[in-house]
């Protein structure tokens, strides 16, 4: 398999090895860049923090996760000179890290400044629209808001969490316990039985639109099982092998989604609570769906499956099987 850019949000470059030596991580190169350093060194250094601030770049969300845009409605982060004179004491904003250049990036909460946006904009119509630096940071930003918010006090003993090392850190201030950002890894998978892709659709989704299938993993469970158990349980296909491919992040609010391709058995879907309708699909039938969901006016649309939206791993699994990415477990 050779390396293909990755057309969904919140990962930049290449994301797949070549097949003459995938031991060798050189042609994931890009994909293992982030788009911020995010610096951990500086965490525990608050003049240091304080010396970036200043010429800084500020995303300003507010409570709804909505960050801040410019008129245009491109992201529109001010220098930290333009806010405050400092980055407003231990845990107003959170260090987000450094860029290319060497600028500093924090996130901060809109309500504590008196700064004035045109307008704002959600994570979800960012990542379709915005270059992917921004749609990153602004992730980033969004899931640190998310993981803040929910845990202002213990979850063990009840006391006030008190934020430190850049907003990294909440450390009760009763019983001491140090608490984290979390995130939850899910599986997603593309499950074929050689010649067809399986596919489902949840009743709260758009009409017509169907996915690849996807789930939480499991305490005491690997990535692998996970992968046979979920889609066992929502369609009763039984999966025989699969091979990991790429993962996500998915701050809607504190996903991990890894990308998986799975060889099934050829066995009929049957769905349960969890999907709506979920059934095998030829190549034909994949590729005409991309091309309705290629025309923007919907001139040509015959009524048919849609695939889901391209800020998804979701997309891009199904387009690498229909590529071939699959074949070596066909």
């Amino acid at each position: 398999m050779t390396a293909t850019r990755a057309p969904f949000a919140f990962v930049e470059g290449a994301i797949a090895c070549a097949d003459e030596n995938p031991m060798d991580p050189a042609g994931c190169a890009t994909a293992c860049r982030g788009a911020l350093d995010r610096a951990d060194h500086l965490r525990d250094d608050p003049a240091a923090l304080a010396a970036l601030w200043p010429q800084a770049r500020v995303v300003l969300l507010d409570e709804a996760g909505q960050a801040a845009a410019d008129a245009a409605g491109g992201l529109l982060a001010p220098q930290g000179e333009q806010i405050s004179e400092g980055p407003g004491g231990v845990g107003a904003a959170v260090f987000l890290g450094l860029d290319r250049a060497g600028v500093g990036w924090f996130a901060l909460d809109l309500a504590l400044t008196a700064f004035a946006a045109p307008q704002r904009l959600d994570l979800r119509s960012a990542a379709a629209q915005w270059p992917a630096f921004d749609a990153s940071v602004f992730a980033q930003a969004r899931a640190l808001q998310h993981w803040r918010s929910r845990h202002r006090f213990c979850g063990d003993c009840g006391g006030a969490v008190a934020l430190s090392r850049g907003g990294w850190l909440g450390r009760c201030d009763r019983c001491g316990i140090e608490h984290y950002p979390r995130t939850d890894p899910a599986v997603i998978v593309a499950v074929t039985d050689g010649t067809r892709l399986l596919l489902g659709r949840q009743s709260t989704w758009p009409a017509r639109r169907y996915s690849v299938l996807a789930g939480f993993v499991e305490p005491g469970e690997s990535l692998e099982q996970t992968v046979a158990r979920e889609v066992l349980e929502e369609t009763g296909v039984r999966v025989r092998d699969c091979r990991y491919l790429a993962s996500q992040p998915w701050p809607f609010p504190g996903a991990l989604m890894l990308g998986f391709v799975a060889r099934a058995e050829a066995d009929e879907p049957q769905v349960g609570d969890e999907l709506e309708e979920a059934r095998w699909f030829s190549a034909d039938e994949i590729r005409a769906a991309q091309a309705r969901d290629a025309d923007p006016d919907r001139s040509t649309d015959d009524g048919g499956p849609l695939l889901s939206a391209p800020i998804s791993i979701a997309r891009w699994l199904i387009e690498q099987w229909l590529a071939g990415a699959g074949e070596d477990l066909r």
